[in-house]
């Protein structure tokens, strides 16, 4: 009994040997019949795919993007006007205001006081001008400004910023009665308004800290050249 169960045993392995080896000769080493590779399971890309890049149309690669179009078109300029001057479109440079300068009162050295020397300085970062004279007033006199000396400027007085502008002030004359003042009303004129800015109190500064003034006081015109309104200021009566 014990001899025929291991004979029989040993038939049992060597059919299992045999059919396995038919098996491996009928399928290849991807399972499938005459060697094929196996097809890749349902929703799921083979390598091959995976990796194959999808080559443009000749008609799509020739043709820019939206994107890159809409880049490469200049932009409109910010203030809308692609012209220097900052204001009106013709090159020329906006009036100055008062918020605009700086202003500073002087005496020429040597002199009796007789003659005030007025610098405005452009205190913004865009160009303005000072058109004709400055409009000054002394006192309680708000209606009738200083009247011009014949003195007209060599060049109109744009300034830049920092830049300054000059105008001088003949204050008396000797022997003539006088008022004196520890400040004095401005205002500027511009030619795009049908009126001129209203008058601020500007101060005296400390080295003049007071003038005197006479009956018939009178101003230059704005001047971007300070040795030009010396000339008018001291020319002879």
């Amino acid at each position: 009994m014990r001899a025929a169960r291991t004979s029989w045993k040993t038939y049992a392995l060597g059919a299992a040997a045999v059919a396995a080896m038919l098996s491996a000769t009928a399928c290849g080493p991807g399972g499938t019949e005459d060697g094929a590779a196996s097809p890749a399971p349902s929703g799921t890309a083979s390598a091959s795919e995976s990796v194959k890049p999808t080559a443009p149309s000749p008609s799509d690669s020739a043709k820019p993007s939206a994107s890159a179009s809409a880049s490469a078109k200049p932009k409109p300029s910010a203030t809308g006007s692609g012209k220097p001057g900052g204001g009106d479109g013709k090159g020329k440079a906006r009036a100055c205001a008062d918020q605009d300068l700086s202003i500073d009162t002087s005496y020429w050295a040597h002199d009796s006081g007789q003659h005030l020397l007025i610098t405005a300085t452009n205190a913004t970062d865009t160009p303005c001008t000072l058109y004709a004279y400055p409009f000054l007033y002394f006192g309680q006199e708000t209606e009738n400004p200083l009247p011009p000396m014949e003195s007209p400027p060599k060049a109109v007085a744009t300034i830049g910023p920092k830049q300054k502008a000059y105008a001088g002030v003949k204050l008396f004359l000797g022997g003539e009665r006088t008022d004196t003042y520890e400040s004095f009303g401005i205002a500027y004129k511009d030619p795009s308004s049908s009126t001129d800015g209203a008058a601020i109190d500007v101060s005296l500064s400390d080295d003049v800290r007071f003038v005197t003034v006479g009956r018939n006081p009178s101003v230059t015109f704005w001047n971007l050249d300070r040795r030009e309104v010396e000339k008018f200021v001291f020319k002879a009566r």
